[in-house]
């Protein structure tokens, strides 16, 4: 007999404490009625890093993207101000702006011609004399939440979510300014396996390092690795040494390396000078994109710019180190043999942490 979708909700016990807990069932990564429920409940009430600040620097930069199979526009406008809408036209609901990015003045749907100003108001309507009970005030874009931490910009969906520094606390304090940061580059990964197992794999406390980051692992100090977990969000950290890797050695420096994670999907990765921002989005049930965004205070000198070389190319090895294992978790979450795992107590909080988070939503009562 089939499992109905709330029976296997169910079927995670969130209230074992870590000693005796039991990971995410595994039909949780391979089941299309999980992904449509983590759409709705996971991605679509969740604060979504979807655009850097240096994309929208001038009035009237946009960036169009996809929330929980929403298409929203994110924008700066005229005074200055960021701004979201749902990038839904009110007349026939065709996508208003289709590019991926750009400058408006103002925001014109090419389906029959309704345009908007930056604050997402109807400004124009072609051949529209004659409607009754039409009011144009009322059929301006509607908005999306949005706000920015450093050069990342975040939107919600929620009606009245609650403030992204509340949402990402304590990160903004433990993981200092990032504004002095400057965007270099973007790599996109497309991995065969659920974005959980993505996320799971971050999570674990550096328990994958030394047997699947030998370069990486070089630089860590492995035995004073730590990992502390707050409402939404989780901070690993361990202090670096001089390590026989030179690209790892001459890239990865600081007092501390801090790996944080911000429920649900995103990841971000901080040495002295040195950051990388991952996003993992699902693409159904059994496939993610993993986004990686490059930062690096220092980009002015040709040694700098070849240290920042040196650093991309150390995180795309290390990516594709990732890749290979979590393809093979997800051919194995698929497999009769395995249902759930336990948990290093020693090591893997965070994904104990991150599994309650994701339950608490699947399993919060429908209305």
């Amino acid at each position: 007999m089939d499992t109905s979708l709330d029976e296997l909700v169910a079927e995670f016990d969130p209230g074992l404490p870590l000693e005796r807990a039991r990971s995410l069932p595994s039909p949780w990564y391979v089941d299309p009625r999980v992904a449509l429920l983590e759409r709705e409940r996971v991605f679509g009430a969740s604060w979504q890093l979807v655009a850097r600040a240096d994309q929208l620097e001038r009035p009237g930069d946009f960036v169009t993207t996809e929330v929980a199979g929403e298409p929203l526009l994110v924008l700066r406008d005229d005074a200055g101000e960021l701004r979201a809408f749902f990038n839904v036209c009110r007349h026939r609901a065709a996508c208003v702006m289709t590019e991926p990015q750009g400058n408006a003045r103002r925001l014109r749907c090419r389906y029959h011609g309704w345009t908007y100003d930056l604050r997402g108001q109807l400004r124009g309507l072609p051949e529209f004399e004659g409607v009754e009970e039409f009011r144009r005030e009322e059929q301006g874009l509607v908005p999306v939440h949005v706000d920015r931490w450093g050069p990342m910009v975040f939107v919600h969906l929620g009606e009245a979510p609650p403030p992204l520094g509340e949402w990402l606390a304590p990160l903004p304090v433990e993981m200092g300014t990032l504004e002095g940061l400057r965007f270099l580059e973007r790599r996109e990964y497309t991995l065969a396996c659920n974005w959980k197992v993505f996320v799971d794999n971050y999570l674990d406390g550096g328990y994958h390092v030394n047997t699947v980051h030998p370069a990486l692992g070089s630089v860590l100090q492995y035995s004073e690795y730590r990992t502390e977990c707050f409402e939404r969000t989780s901070l690993q950290s361990s202090p670096l040494r001089a390590g026989d890797d030179a690209a790892a050695a001459a890239t990865r420096k600081g007092d501390r390396a801090r790996y944080a994670w911000a429920f649900p999907n995103v990841m971000i990765n901080l040495y002295a000078g040195v950051m990388d921002t991952n996003v993992v989005l699902p693409l159904g049930t059994e496939r993610c994109r993993v986004l990686i965004d490059f930062y690096f205070a220092d980009l002015e000198s040709e040694r700098a710019q070849e240290l920042a070389r040196q650093s991309v190319e150390l995180g795309h090895r290390i990516q594709l180190e990732d890749l290979g294992v979590c393809e093979d978790v997800q051919k194995g979450l698929g497999s009769r043999s395995y249902r759930t795992g336990r948990f290093s107590v020693r090591r893997e909080v965070a994904i104990h942490h991150f599994h309650r988070l994701v339950a608490a939503r699947l399993q919060a009562r429908r209305g």
